[in-house]
């Protein structure tokens, strides 16, 4: 049998999480793994706990929680051999949605993992993302956003209620009521784009924000980002837009474009527009711009799912 590291998020989904994470270990156990519950009460402190037992030799890293937790999980595995296995437990769950884990009992998600112990892990994309004077990067799996799409996330973050994709919908009518285009320049490989904007997604995976499919072309596995932008909308002009983002139409506005780039270096442009809000990626905060995005082909092993 395998020995696994599971980290839990035991305030995912409003207590959600630690209750199916208590469950995933006590089956595990029962299965004949051995399992090291490396959960800590913060996320760098679990983040810590889980590259020591990865030294110490592991089989597979396991989360269990929502987007952060993947988010986690992909900063200690990403660039080395180590297999990543999701429990989804959270609110959101897009990562889990872009991996094929369908929502399931505790026992359905052992079972997909022990497959993918079985079978081997698939290879998906990457995203390494930093300030470009800098060597530091951190990793995301998902979308990066740093557009009126970073600032509603920064207010869906605070409030406890609603839950999933309600508590977004919120925040973006709590967030108009102050949004002025931003300025931006983004270089990407083959093309430069330069411009007030509303919203500038760099997507690894297709879905953000609770279910808002924000870059439906995006694979995980296909060594390139799909990179969003839209131009200078009014408030209004965000109003009609958005409900069409859940079924991913945003994409056929003429205001829309969508760039396939291996890397993009963001930078704020203070003539064409106000500030860019902090970056975030999946959900996580990252800071303010610029900001580099490299994708690194096949950087995470991960047990289980299929492709979006």
């Amino acid at each position: 049998m395998s020995r696994l590291g599971v980290v839990v998020n035991p305030t995912a989904a409003r207590g959600r999480g630690a209750r199916v994470g208590a469950a995933t270990v006590a089956r595990l156990r029962a299965r004949g793994h051995t399992v090291l519950d490396l959960s800590a009460p913060d996320a760098e402190r679990a983040r810590a706990s889980a590259r020591h037992a990865a030294v110490e030799g592991l089989d597979a890293l396991v989360v269990v929680g929502g987007d952060g937790m993947v988010h986690l999980g992909a900063n200690v595995v990403a660039d080395t051999d180590l297999p990543l296995g999701v429990v989804p437990a959270g609110t959101g769950n897009d990562l889990a949605r872009a991996l094929g884990l369908a929502r399931g009992d505790v026992d359905d998600h052992v079972a997909a993992l022990e497959r993918g112990l079985a079978v081997g892990p698939r290879s998906i994309d990457a995203v390494s993302v930093g300030p470009p004077e800098h060597s530091a990067r951190e990793w995301y799996l998902g979308v990066l956003s740093c557009g009126i799409d970073a600032a509603v996330n920064a207010r869906a973050n605070t409030p406890t209620w609603p839950r999933g994709s309600a508590r977004y919908v919120r925040a973006l009518a709590g967030e108009l009521a102050r949004f002025r285009p931003y300025g931006y320049r983004l270089t990407l490989d083959d093309v430069v784009w330069e411009s007030a904007g509303t919203l500038v997604a760099v997507a690894n995976a297709p879905w953000f924000g609770g279910g808002v499919h924000i870059a439906p072309g995006a694979v995980l596995d296909d060594g390139l980002l799909d990179v969003v932008v839209a131009g200078p909308f009014t408030r209004p002009g965000v109003v009609r837009i958005f409900p069409g983002m859940y079924a991913g139409r945003h994409v056929t506005h003429p205001a829309v474009q969508v760039f396939r780039s291996r890397s993009v270096l963001i930078e704020p442009v203070a003539r064409l527009g106000a500030e860019p809000p902090h970056a975030f990626a999946d959900g996580e905060r990252l800071g303010p711009l610029p900001l580099r995005a490299d994708v690194h082909p096949g950087a995470v092993r991960v047990l289980g799912g299929t492709s979006a």
